[in-house]
């Protein structure tokens, strides 16, 4: 089985897993349940609340986790999984040039949480369209965008649905 090393874990994030966990947990709790929200025209109306009911798509950071841990919070704090029934994952290619999207040929991606099982037949199913190249294990591991992303998913799903 491929398993995805988490290759960035120890240098642009902790490898403990009781520390990472700690401090998924402190950024998660530090993002209110409900806040204003600031844009020009929606700051007029109410509060809403997170995570914001059918959310099910986010933008956010993927630096390190000294630099984004905390603003990523605030993404995945309002991302509503109660009916995912998976995650796509987009990120660029910081190390190689890619012509169009790549995906992974892993089978799962390791995070110092535990590791996140990748849907293979949906892979395979997006791969057989022609519109897609496969990534080497190399460059998966070299590149850091999608990775950055890996502890907090892990964290949310283990919430709503714990691991098998």
């Amino acid at each position: 089985m491929s398993i995805r090393e988490a290759s960035h874990a120890g240098s642009w994030y902790t490898s403990s897993k009781q520390q990472l966990s700690t401090q998924l947990d402190g950024w998660l709790a530090q993002v209110p349940s409900n806040t204003k929200p600031i844009g020009p025209q929606s700051s007029s109306g109410n509060a809403v609340e997170l995570p914001s009911p059918g959310c099910r798509a986010i933008i956010a950071p993927h630096a390190g986790y000294s630099y984004s841990g905390p603003a990523a919070a605030w993404a995945y704090k309002a991302l509503d999984l109660s009916k995912a029934k998976r995650v796509f994952l987009l990120g660029p290619s910081h190390h190689f040039y890619l012509t169009r999207c790549a995906l992974s040929q892993c089978e799962e991606y390791e995070t110092p949480l535990g590791n996140l099982r990748l849907d293979k037949d949906t892979i395979s199913a997006l791969h057989q369209t022609g519109k897609f190249d496969k990534m080497s294990l190399g460059v998966d591991e070299d590149e850091h965008s999608l990775e950055m992303h890996l502890p907090y998913i892990y964290k949310l799903l283990s919430k709503s649905a714990p691991p098998s």
